[in-house]
C-alpha cells in the first residue's frame, strides 16, 4: 500500500501575487500624486502633503484589495477633471456652460447622484421580486452610476469652492448637506463591495432605502432650506483633522446602517416574507456580523481622531456635549453587540432586532442632536 503524504503549501506573499496591471494603477496614483504636488505643494502644510501621499496609499490598498474600484476612481479622475476644465477659473460658469450646468457642476452632479439612487432602489426591487438577473445586474450598474457622479460632484465642489476665494476653499465635507452626499456615498460602496462578495444583489433595495431616504434629505435641505451653498468654514472646523475624522465616523455610520437593512431582511426571511428570494439566514448573519465589526473599527477611529480634534480645538480630550455623548452611546451598543456575539455567541433574532434598533440610534447621534440639542457642535444645526 501506497502512503501518501500531505504537504503545507504556505500561501503566496500578497506583493507576489499582485500583477503588472496591480503595479501600474499603483504608478499611476503615485504619478498623480507627483503632479499634484509639484503644482500645489507651495500651497500645502506638512499635514496635507502628508494626506496626499497616505492616500496614494490608502487608495493603491483599495484598489489591490477591491479591483473594481481601480474603474471608479478613474472615471472620477477625468469627470472631474472635465468638469473642473470647463469653469476655466470663472465660478460664474457653472450656471452658463452646457456640460457644468446640465452634469458636471457640484449641484448638477449631486442632482444626477440623486436621480440615480432612486432609481437603483426601485429596480433593485423590481429585480428581486421578478427573480430578475438582468434587472439586477442594471440596478448594480446604476448604483455605481449614482457613486460616479456623486464623487464628481464633490470633487467639483472642492474646486469651486476656492473660485469663491482661496480662504474659503477647503474639503466638502463639512456641513449637514455635504456630509449627507458623503453618507450616501460610502453606504452604497460598502454595500457594492459585499454584493460583489456575496453575490447578494437580492439586499441591494434595502440598502438602498437607506440611501434614498438620506436622498430625501438632500433634496428637502436644497429646496426647502436653500442650504447647498458652499459656506467658509467655521474656526473649529479649520482643522486638517476634518479631513480623516469626518470620512471615517461615515465609514462607520455607512457599515451600521447597511447592518440594520440585513437585519431587516433577516427578520423578514425568518418569518418566511420573501425569504425564497433572499440569501440564506446565515449568510445575512454574517453578513450584518462583518458590517458591525468594519464600522466599529472605523467609527472607534473616527472618536479617537475627535478627542485628538476636540483637544486642539476647545483645550479638551472630552467636554460631555451631546454630540460626544451620543457618539459614545453609539459605540457602546455596538462595542456591546459585538461582545456578545463573539463571546458568548449570540445568534439568531435578537442581534437582526438590536442592529435594526441600533440605527435609529446611530441616526440620533448623526442628526438628531444637530435637531434637537445644542452644544459645541452646533454649526451643524437644520
Amino acid at each position: 500500500m501506497m502512503e501518501s503524504t500531505l504537504k503545507y503549501e504556505a500561501p503566496t506573499p500578497f506583493l507576489k501575487r499582485l500583477t503588472r496591471t496591480d503595479w501600474l494603477y499603483a504608478l499611476a496614483l503615485l504619478g498623480g500624486a507627483l503632479f499634484a504636488f509639484n503644482r500645489y505643494g507651495d500651497y500645502m502644510d506638512v499635514y496635507e502633503q502628508g494626506f496626499l501621499f497616505g492616500a496614494v496609499a490608502g487608495f493603491g490598498l483599495l484598489g489591490w484589495f477591491w479591483k473594481p474600484v481601480r474603474l471608479l476612481m478613474l472615471a472620477i479622475a477625468l469627470l472631474s477633471l472635465f468638469g473642473i476644465s470647463q469653469y476655466h477659473g470663472d465660478l460664474a460658469r457653472g450656471g452658463q456652460a452646457f456640460f457644468l450646468k446640465f452634469l458636471f457642476a457640484s449641484q448638477s452632479a449631486i442632482m444626477w447622484m440623486n436621480v440615480l439612487f432612486v432609481m437603483a432602489t426601485a429596480t433593485y426591487w423590481l429585480a428581486l421580486f421578478a427573480r430578475s438577473e438582468f434587472t439586477g445586474k442594471v440596478a448594480s450598474a446604476l448604483t455605481w452610476s449614482a457613486v460616479l457622479m456623486g464623487f464628481t460632484g464633490l470633487m467639483v465642489r472642492w474646486y469651486e469652492s476656492y473660485l469663491i476665494a482661496p480662504d474659503v476653499g477647503h474639503i466638502p465635507i463639512s456641513n449637514l448637506y455635504e456630509v449627507f452626499v458623503l453618507f450616501c456615498l460610502i453606504t452604497a460602496l460598502i454595500y457594492l463591495y459585499y454584493e460583489g462578495r456575496y453575490a447578494t444583489r437580492q439586499l441591494g433595495g434595502f440598502v438602498l432605502l437607506v440611501v434614498s431616504a438620506a436622498v430625501g434629505f438632500i433634496l428637502w435641505y436644497t429646496f426647502d432650506r436653500q442650504a447647498s451653498g458652499i459656506q467658509p468654514l467655521v474656526p473649529a472646523l479649520q482643522s486638517y483633522w476634518m479631513k480623516i475624522h469626518v470620512p471615517a465616523n461615515f465609514i462607520g455610520y455607512g457599515a451600521f446602517s447597511l447592518a440594520a437593512m440585513v437585519g431587516s431582511a433577516w427578520i423578514l426571511a425568518q418569518r418566511g416574507i420573501l425569504a425564497s428570494r433572499l440569501p440564506s439566514l446565515e449568510v445575512l448573519d454574517d453578513l450584518m456580523y462583518k458590517a458591525i465589526a468594519v464600522g466599529f473599527a472605523f467609527f472607534t477611529i473616527a472618536t479617537i481622531l475627535g478627542a485628538m480634534w476636540a483637544a486642539e480645538a476647545w483645550g479638551g480630550y472630552w467636554s460631555w456635549d451631546p454630540k460626544e455623548t451620543w457618539a459614545l452611546i453609539v459605540w457602546l451598543n455596538y462595542a456591546a453587540w459585538l461582545h456578545l456575539r463573539m463571546v458568548k455567541g449570540l445568534r439568531g433574532a435578537l442581534p437582526a432586532w438590536w442592529a435594526l434598533i441600533g440605527l435609529l440610534v446611530t441616526s440620533f447621534a448623526f442628526l438628531g442632536v444637530n435637531m434637537f440639542l445644542t452644544g459645541l457642535h452646533s454649526y451643524g444645526t437644520l
